[in-house]
């Protein structure tokens, strides 16, 4: 197998809804970045990543020329040698960090290409199937209700609800959720807008109603984080807070945590991602497959990852439900919130960019 060329395709992809989130401004749509690699024999593999300043800090422009920058220097690397590869090209993706995950993905995809197996049996294989919550974005008491209403008449049983502009409206709007929903699991997401004291106060007033907190404060503030840990009721995971391997190392060498969100994109491909499960798991913390607002290509990556270990506990891969016009075609399967994956090789992903 050798890698005759590879092409980099910059789609811009707008929500059905803007999405509210604390911290950033309203968002409407996202760049994703996919690679495509062909091999003389006909093979074709697929990569992706997604751009926007509030979600990766990487500028969209940025993350393009530095994926066409690293694109020409592909067909020289040996297809399954994953780690030469991706170190090979690492120094010219350096000032677009996720731009790494596009390639990481398409070198991941061509191996379980040329092993004939799919992506999940080839990490690990833990399981073929997992549970995964959907979002409640920020909205008025009612709305939330609503879409929790629809989401739950979809057949999900797990609702992850977005907050952290106000902490006692987020408490009403669990409440309110879990009065009409009470058999269904709920997290809370502030994404970091909660005080220490809020949080603390938040995880104690659900206590018993949700099943974990996640970053409740801004990155960057350990002592709190521990000390919300130390008071909360309720399990405390890392989101924000956990962006790579070293991060991910301090969170679980000094206890701060009691898990870790990995997001395939946000992380930088499959690789970082085991590092992270790898550091969680000898810490005894547990592990969340999440994603950012991204395209199914990523969903299957995330999913693949998720299956690959028992490490992994709680799986959040919906970000492609809102999208529009996602080029992906997928064969994972959702339903009734769980998701499947397929025996097609590599990522089981094709791409439509007509």
């Amino acid at each position: 197998m050798q890698i005759k060329k590879a092409e980099v395709y910059p789609v811009t992809l707008k929500l059905r809804q803007p999405i509210r989130m604390a911290g950033v401004p309203q968002i409407d749509q996202i760049t994703a970045i996919f690679v495509h690699l062909q091999t003389v024999k006909g093979e074709s593999a697929w990569g992706c990543t997604v751009a926007h300043q509030d979600l990766t800090g990487d500028r969209p422009e940025a993350v393009i020329r530095a994926c066409r920058d690293a694109a020409t220097l592909v067909p020289d690397l040996h297809p399954t040698n994953l780690e030469y590869s991706l170190e090979e090209l690492a120094p010219h993706l350096k000032n677009a960090p996720s731009a790494m995950c596009a390639f990481d993905l398409a070198f991941h995809d061509l191996l379980g290409l040329a092993s004939g197996l799919p992506l999940y049996r080839l990490l690990g294989g833990y399981r073929n199937c997992i549970q995964t919550s959907v979002t409640i974005p920020i909205a008025p008491l009612a709305e939330s209700v609503e879409l929790a209403r629809l989401r739950a008449g979809e057949g999900f049983r797990m609702l992850k609800i977005k907050g952290g502009l106000d902490p006692d409206e987020d408490v009403r709007r669990v409440m309110a959720i879990h009065r009409v929903l009470p058999d269904h699991i709920l997290r809370l997401d502030p994404d970091g807008g909660y005080t220490v004291q809020q949080a603390v106060d938040v995880a104690r007033a659900l206590a018993g109603i949700i099943e974990m907190l996640e970053q409740p404060i801004p990155p960057g503030d350990d002592a709190g984080l521990r000390a919300i840990k130390k008071a909360s009721p309720l399990p405390i995971l890392a989101d924000q807070s956990a962006g790579g391997p070293a991060s991910a190392l301090h969170l679980a060498t000094h206890r701060i945590v009691d898990g870790l969100s990995i997001k395939i994109a946000a992380c930088g491909g499959l690789r970082c991602a085991a590092q992270v499960d790898a550091i969680a798991r000898a810490a005894h913390l547990v592990t969340m497959v999440s994603c950012l607002i991204e395209p199914a290509l990523l969903i299957a990556a995330g999913l693949s990852f998720a299956l690959s270990s028992p490490n992994v506990r709680y799986a959040d891969l919906d970000g492609h439900l809102d999208l529009i016009g996602d080029p992906t075609l997928p064969t994972f399967r959702l339903a009734d919130g769980w998701l499947t994956a397929s025996d097609v090789p590599g990522l089981g992903c094709t791409v439509n960019l007509a």
